[in-house]
């Protein structure tokens, strides 16, 4: 077993105390020997993203490792001297698998859960074409600052459309879902994803990523069965995420899991800079873990001093054992 987490296969049965004792004695760290990890990131190395073999999963959705880079910068155009990003958007329906034995049919934007990650910058315009494929009515309801007409709240039926434009503001991390009753439902079907408004004047560089923690309810009793960041539960656990030691590795991170009250992330072995919902350019604290309610997010930035197979989860150990659980593997420079 313990050969088993250090090559990220997938173990049968397990809990977080196991895994945390496997991993100590697998790489060999006593207690004399955890040193305090830096939190200042080496700025005078370039940013390097090591490559990564995106494993796409056999239902044919995107896999979490895909989804973890990628960020939708939309059609950019350019009207009366203003720049506008356009986006396509289209809710449907698909199925993925949490594990082998169960099977989970979302409802979803762009055939992905969550759904794609739109990025823009503070005074752009940006113009959401949202067409319904969906089955059932639906709609798309940013956070942020907008007018009323397109705020997101009334249903679009089956087979229609609808355009949401407005400007990009404030800089910061926001997120978009759908907000038709029941909107419990909606969300915990997979109908929700992450918005990024980048302020006028970009962040330093880094390795960026996207963690969106989500349940799933499977059997429709009001609770969670399974967890999971960006829709695969223990993704993240069975194939690690590569970053580079002495890295500056910037995480946005949304919370969106119905039914719980909350959640935490935490970070192994290292402490992170806070840049609450990214609403700011100076961090307002440095902790080795942070408590979300659902739709709450942060940027985490930090940087490993060490190389080795680090995990990350939230502190309530049934969310974790329930999918919600990962690794950095920091590569040697």
């Amino acid at each position: 077993m313990e050969n088993d987490f250090l090559e990220g296969k997938t173990q049968s049965s397990w809990n977080r105390r196991q895994f945390l004792k496997l991993g100590i004695a697998g790489l060999g760290i006593t207690g004399a020997g955890i040193a305090y990890q830096t939190l200042k990131p080496q700025k005078s190395l370039p940013v390097r993203i090591p490559t990564v073999d995106s494993i796409e999963p056999t239902d044919g959705n995107i896999s979490p490792m895909t989804i973890l880079r990628d960020f939708d910068y939309g059609t950019v155009k350019s009207e009366k001297g203003r720049t506008i990003r356009e986006f396509r958007v289209v809710a449907s329906n698909s199925t993925i698998k949490l594990n082998s034995a169960v099977d989970f049919n979302t409802w979803n934007f762009n055939n992905r859960v969550p759904g794609p990650t739109l990025r823009a910058t503070q005074g752009d315009r940006i113009r959401v074409v949202f067409l319904n494929q969906g089955g059932h009515s639906h709609s798309m309801h940013f956070h942020g600052v907008h007018p009323a007409e397109v705020d997101g709240v009334r249903p679009i039926r089956h087979g229609n459309a609808a355009i949401y434009e407005f400007d990009a503001e404030p800089f910061g991390v926001h997120l978009y879902h759908c907000h038709t009753e029941p909107i419990t439902r909606h969300i915990g079907k997979g109908l929700y994803g992450m918005l990024i408004v980048d302020p006028p004047k970009p962040r330093p560089p880094a390795d960026e990523m996207v963690l969106v923690m989500a349940g799933y309810d499977t059997n429709d009793d009001n609770k969670n069965e399974f967890y999971a960041f960006n829709g695969q539960p223990d993704y993240y656990r069975n194939h690690p995420i590569p970053i580079y030691q002495n890295q500056l590795v910037r995480l946005y991170v949304l919370n969106m899991i119905e039914f719980d009250v909350a959640a935490t992330f935490h970070l192994h072995a290292n402490f992170f800079q806070v840049y609450r919902t990214g609403r700011t350019l100076v961090p307002s604290e440095d902790s080795d873990v942070i408590t979300m309610g659902t739709t709450e997010r942060h940027i985490l930035e930090f940087a490993y001093k060490y190389p080795g197979k680090y995990m990350f989860h939230p502190h309530q150990d049934a969310i974790a054992q329930s999918g919600c659980m990962g690794i950095f593997n920091v590569i040697a420079t």
